[in-house]
């Protein structure tokens, strides 16, 4: 079993800021796949992620008992995965 993280705008999208899945044998990117077609989730395809604290390409293979980060871009900049977020408080 697996771990996955999720931080800022993904949290509140989910509602939780970690899921267990069965990823082992799946690369990075299925993962990413499979979080994205899970939860209509399309930020993450613009969220860097981690396997085991350390930044990974989406070949990564998964074994049993990575922790799998989802990380969205942080800084002053527009941050894709609280757009709709920043969107709101425009408007008020």
């Amino acid at each position: 079993m697996n771990t996955l993280l999720f931080f800022a705008g993904l949290k509140e999208a989910i509602g939780t800021d970690e899921v267990r899945l069965a990823a082992a044998g799946m690369t990075l990117g299925e993962v990413k796949e499979k979080v994205r077609s899970e939860y209509s989730l399309d930020q993450v395809n613009n969220c860097m992620m981690a396997v085991n604290e350390e930044f990974a390409p989406e070949d990564t293979t998964i074994t049993e008992g990575d922790i799998i980060a989802f990380i969205p871009p942080v800084s002053g900049g527009l941050n894709p995965c609280s757009h709709s977020i920043r969107k709101s408080q425009y408007n008020h």
